[in-house]
């Protein structure tokens, strides 16, 4: 069962640094700090957050499903989107770069148009789930990076915990 998990998330991470381009594949440089290192030293300008968190999966027929929320306000002022995505955290060797959404998915997911973030208005990405033939946990910290009409950069940043239990 563990081995499973592990060539699960092995084949997990494959697939998603293989659509990344090179710059993102060594996107979480300096260990001994948190922060990958395209978020580090950026103002956050922006609130994330997710619900439920932590989220416990709920089994159907043949998935199981870690169903939670992902909202997003602008909080420095009027802000534009400029990147989003998530790494992930499953294993003892820290954060993967996972997913990466360009204006369009972030558009359509949060339902935000041209994205644009207007000052203090929340966006939610409603069904933001995962879904896996197997039980396994694992943290994602969600950001996205916006600029101002200065073009000065902000990020916000969240992190989820997805547990390994069901209720």
């Amino acid at each position: 069962m563990h081995t499973t998990r592990f060539l699960f998330a092995c084949l997990l991470t494959v697939f998603a640094v293989a659509a990344l381009p090179a710059q993102a594949q060594t996107g979480w440089t300096d260990k001994s700090r948190i922060m990958p290192d395209k978020l580090r030293g950026l103002p956050v300008g922006l609130t994330l957050w997710h619900t439920n968190n932590p989220c416990i999966p709920e089994k159907t027929d043949s998935l199981y499903v870690w169903k939670h929320s992902t909202m997003v306000r602008a909080d420095v002022g009027d802000l534009e989107f400029v990147e989003a995505g998530s790494y992930i955290w499953y294993d003892a060797s820290g954060w993967h770069p996972n997913l990466r959404e360009n204006a369009q998915d972030f558009a359509d997911n949060f339902g935000c148009i041209d994205g644009k973030l207007p000052q203090n208005k929340v966006f939610t990405f409603v069904k933001n789930w995962r879904f896996g033939k197997q039980l396994y946990g694992g943290d994602a910290l969600w950001y996205i990076i916006a600029r101002d009409k200065t073009g000065k950069l902000y990020k916000g940043y969240g992190i989820i915990e997805t547990e390994a239990k069901t209720n």
